[in-house]
Formats: C-alpha cells, sequence, structure tokens
C-alpha cells in the first residue's frame, strides 16, 4: 500500500468478535503497521454506512454482512480483499459467497485466509478457491468440479449426502492449486508448546445405559416432566448426543437432566487444576446454564471485556461456543487448559478452538480435556473427526512440500 503503491484501499471479511477486536488490537502492536488507518463496517446500519464513508486503507466488516455491503454499494470500491477465515464461504449455496462471487472480481488482489481449508474434505475447496481466482482452476462450477473429481458416496434413492474422491483425485486438485496455496504450520515456524489431549470416559448407570439404548432404538422417551421424540436419523443423533451430555430437550423446548456425569468429570478436572483458570467449550443452552448452576465462578464469553478479564487472570472458568469463540481470539494469556464438554461435528470449529490457547505466546503446555460418554454417540464424534483432519492434514502437508523450496 505505501511501499510499491499497489493497492490503496483493502476490505478484510472476518468472524464477528474478529472484526470488532482482533484486526485493529494486533495492528497497535507492530510498528509497521501503526499508521495504516483502519475502519469497522459494524453494527446497525447507518453505523455500518458512515464507516463505509469514512476515509481509511482498511475496511474490517464481519462475514455475516457481507450481503449487505454488496448490495449497498453501487460500485465496488475495494483493489484488494482479504478473507480472514475462508472456509467460512465453503458452501457455495451461502448468500455471503453467491454475493462475493458478483463482485469480488473487481478486486485486483484476493488473499484467503484459514486453518481449515477442507475441514469436510476436498469437496470444500471449490468455492473457498473460486473466489481466488474466478475459477481458473477447479473450474466455474461446483457441478463440474463434483463430477470432473468425485463419485457419489452415502445416498439413499434421490438425495446423495457425501462424495468421495475418484482415484487419484487428491494428487489433481493439489496440483491444480499448488501456484497459489502455500501451506504454512505454525509449529514449523514458531516454537510453540506442547498440545496434551486427554481422554475422560463418563460413565452412564446402568439405568441411564438402558434409557440411551431404548431411545436409540425407539426414537421416543418418555419421562415424568414430559416425552423426547426424533423424526430423523440426523434428529436422533442430536438427541443422543444431548442425552450424552446430561439433558436433552422436549417438543416444548424446556429440558430433562438425565445425569450429572459429565458436571462431575468438569469438577474433577477443575479440582485438579488447582486454581489454574480452565477454557470449557459447551454444545446447547442447556450445557450453558447446567455448567453456570452447578459452578457459579463460571462465565460466559460475551464481550471484548471477557477476553481482557480472562488474560488477565480474572476469570477461573470461561465458558464458549465453538461457533462464538472458535477463530481469531487471543486467549493464550489467561490459560493453558481446555475442556470440550460436548464435542462440535465442524473440524474447523474444532481445530480453531483448540488455537485459542496452543498458539504463539502461550508458555505452558496446552492440555486439551475431551469429555466422551462410553458407548455414546460422543464418540463417533470423535472418531468422525479425528477422520476429518487425517483427509486436511495430506492436502496441507502436499502444499507444504510444493513449496518447502521457495
Amino acid at each position: 500500500m505505501y511501499n510499491s503503491f499497489e493497492i490503496s484501499r483493502v476490505l478484510v471479511i472476518a468472524p464477528l468478535r474478529v472484526a470488532e477486536d482482533t484486526w485493529s488490537r494486533e495492528s497497535e502492536k507492530w510498528e509497521h503497521l501503526r499508521h495504516l488507518t483502519i475502519s469497522k463496517i459494524l453494527g446497525a446500519p447507518a453505523q455500518r454506512r458512515q464507516a463505509l464513508a469514512a476515509k481509511a486503507d482498511i475496511y474490517v466488516i464481519n462475514r455475516e454482512n457481507v450481503v449487505w455491503l454488496c448490495g449497498e454499494l453501487k460500485r465496488w470500491c475495494f483493489d484488494m480483499v482479504v478473507i480472514d477465515e475462508l472456509s467460512s464461504f465453503k458452501s457455495p449455496k451461502a448468500q455471503r459467497f453467491r454475493a462475493l462471487r458478483k463482485v469480488i472480481t473487481g478486486s485486483k488482489r484476493v488473499v484467503g485466509l484459514t486453518g481449515t481449508p477442507a475441514p469436510n474434505g476436498l469437496i470444500d475447496l471449490w468455492s473457498e478457491m473460486y473466489l481466488i481466482d474466478g475459477g481458473e482452476r477447479l473450474g466455474r462450477t461446483v457441478t463440474g468440479y463434483r463430477e470432473r473429481y468425485f463419485v457419489p458416496d452415502k445416498r439413499n434413492q434421490t438425495t446423495i449426502f457425501t462424495y468421495k474422491p475418484k482415484q487419484g483425485a487428491d494428487e489433481a486438485i493439489r496440483a491444480k492449486l499448488s501456484d497459489i496455496c502455500v501451506s504454512m504450520k505454525a509449529a514449523d515456524w514458531l516454537t510453540l508448546p506442547e498440545r496434551i489431549d486427554c481422554v475422560t470416559a463418563v460413565k452412564l448407570t446402568p439405568a441411564q445405559r438402558k434409557a440411551y439404548d431404548k431411545f436409540e432404538r425407539d426414537m421416543y422417551i418418555e419421562f415424568t416432566a414430559g416425552e423426547v421424540s426424533a423424526v430423523s436419523a440426523a434428529a436422533l443423533t442430536n438427541k443422543l448426543l444431548q442425552y450424552s451430555n446430561g439433558a436433552m430437550y422436549t417438543e416444548t423446548g424446556e429440558y430433562i437432566e438425565v445425569g450429572e456425569g459429565k458436571l462431575d468429570a468438569l469438577g474433577e478436572i477443575i479440582e485438579a487444576a488447582n486454581g489454574a483458570p480452565v477454557l470449557c467449550f459447551y454444545s446447547y443452552k442447556h450445557d450453558l446454564e447446567r455448567i453456570k448452576r452447578r459452578f457459579p465462578q463460571a462465565v460466559k464469553l460475551d464481550s471484548a471485556e471477557h477476553i481482557a478479564d480472562w488474560n488477565d487472570g480474572k476469570i477461573p472458568l470461561l465458558l464458549a461456543h465453538p461457533a462464538g469463540a472458535g477463530h481469531g481470539l487471543n486467549l493464550q494469556a489467561g490459560g493453558n487448559i481446555i475442556v470440550w464438554f460436548g464435542l462440535t461435528w465442524s473440524l474447523e470449529l474444532y481445530q480453531q478452538a483448540n488455537a485459542r490457547l496452543h498458539r504463539q505466546g502461550q508458555q505452558r503446555a496446552v492440555i486439551v480435556h475431551h469429555l466422551l460418554t462410553e458407548n455414546t454417540a460422543d464418540e463417533r464424534v470423535y472418531r468422525s473427526l479425528r477422520d476429518k483432519s487425517a483427509v486436511q492434514d495430506e492436502l496441507l502437508a502436499a502444499l507444504k512440500e510444493k513449496h518447502g523450496g521457495d
């Protein structure tokens, strides 16, 4: 911008909390960036319009407002776009992708940043790469991409649920991307602390096991306080995960508590931490409510003030949902212990959430606890995350090897 004068106006698209806090905070830390002016296109429409009209070098917007921005501007006025967490544009059906693809060709430079380029497999890459090169490498349509490199995998008579790569497709896709994608692992360039992964097995009582198995078989269970049913296989899995965490939602939106095994396990980890702060990721609102009721010292991550208090050591137990705290937040100064009260199916959210503590600046080994209820859907999610990780690691390793000598 001010060295070779190749660009003059940059748009950064980021998750909301990252747009609010991280980009401006980080730029202030570096002497060679402090002169850059940043305008945050956030808040109500009037505030966004004011920020958009302000004179600045960098304009930061949260990804939820991308559709609004593309409709607001009569002429695309950004000659460079940086998409922070590019994988949040992995769905070609999403409105944010469809809106951005129409205007992004008006930018001379597009940079995508992500630690999880293929969280659900290589099928995710098409829309991400389309925003970078307009379809030059993987084709101009997702249908063409699928037909060229994939075959149907899981399906019923009319619907294809997943695709798997054709023979040799992995290598072909990596070769197509190798000239514009660079893979850099933090561990290769920075001195990161050790990460220790632990699995804590939570046991169901005989009565709880009987009820779990019955619900899995019948897709219906009746309690004194109400009844719970599942109308599809996906709904059944979700209900089983709720049961594994210790509570289930009824048809009325209320929840029924079925066990305290995970709360007990979390309490043991907190006690063993001996005063050290703990960051706990939860899945459901009833998880949040039950954890706060059992541990009154817990604070739900809601604001920049909570981030500052955590990093200052003022919060002993910080509760966060991986979808709200999975990207870009710097929490490494506040602690080194993570507990997954309930896992997410998303490899992207799982890896990014762990990276809130396991990142540059962390001074201690990071301990990641996984609370898994034995012989339940919990274990299925854990295995799925490991399988997805293997596919993505192969992609990153191949891209890294390609650029190893550069």
